[in-house]
């Protein structure tokens, strides 16, 4: 952003989000999308060409459990409460035409 500071045009922007201000509220979405914006640049002045990129920003690992199967095949016995099966799977009414 340049020194002048740009008109943003918050009825615009509002049309395209489909959203509805009153009039006060549209001003102060206004202010707030300035200090975004200004952050923003502020943000884009710093050097980050030495940075790594970061896959996740705390530097930790997690414990994860064993990916191990402990359940054993229901189907059947799942299947019996249906009412309407075919090879192993769930038949349900058409809904989409």
């Amino acid at each position: 952003m340049s020194d002048a500071k740009a008109v943003i045009p918050i009825d615009h922007l509002a049309n395209l989000a489909r959203l509805t201000f009153e009039p006060a509220a549209g001003a102060e979405a206004r202010l707030d999308l300035e200090k975004i914006i200004t952050m923003i640049d502020a943000m884009q002045t710093v050097d980050t060409r030495e940075v790594a990129p970061l896959s996740h920003p705390l530097d930790s690992s997690q414990r994860l459990r064993k990916d191990i199967a402990n359940e054993h095949d229901q189907r059947e016995k799942f299947q019996t409460n249906a009412p309407s099966t075919s090879d192993g799977y769930y038949l349900v009414p058409r809904v989409i035409d």
